[in-house]
């Protein structure tokens, strides 16, 4: 199993979308990218995690699920960086791989200590775009394909079945 751990605030700061967004709204941008990281747990398979650090809401630590993505608010006093690492080392295993996105350079070279792997904004944000791409061309592909029925009908038949399914009748 895979699993990403995202530095929420580092990837916002990072994103030129996000922090456009972040400087009319925090609570959007936040919100935005967990629906991207949705998009890219659903699409890629892997588990997906965003972290934030508290000092940015304050209040308890809580974690909880949006759009199936698990979403971590750390502790008063705890940060990003620092769960991040604790995630790295409790998840680890030998059928797990850990992903750290994260374009904080100092954060990158202690989840390497933890033998996890880094992504940095940037290439997040070209994977994200790809994602985008394929899941906007499969849908696009699948509304232009036709029914075919299964018997072969000639226009004008398929066209008089059409209209009595929709109840406009001859």
């Amino acid at each position: 199993m895979d699993v990403l751990l995202v530095d929420g605030y580092n990837i916002i700061g990072a994103w030129p979308e996000l922090q456009r967004l972040k400087k009319e709204d925090l609570a959007s941008a936040r919100d935005l990218l967990i629906e991207k990281m949705a998009e890219y747990q659903a699409y890629t398979g892997y588990k997906v995690m965003v972290i934030f650090d508290a000092h940015m809401v304050p209040g308890i630590q809580a974690t909880y699920k949006d759009y199936r993505v698990e979403v971590i608010y750390t502790k008063e006093n705890e940060t990003a960086d620092e769960l991040i690492e604790r995630l790295a080392i409790e998840l680890k295993g030998v059928r797990t791989q850990i992903h750290v996105a994260t374009s904080d350079y100092a954060q990158q070279w202690a989840i390497f200590g933890q033998g996890a792997l880094r992504k940095s904004a940037r290439e997040l944000l070209e994977e994200v775009k790809k994602v985008q791409k394929d899941i906007s061309g499969k849908v696009s592909e699948s509304n232009q394909k036709k029914r075919a029925s299964k018997i072969p009908l000639s226009e004008e038949v398929a066209k008089i079945f059409e209209n009595w399914r929709r109840g406009k009748g001859e």
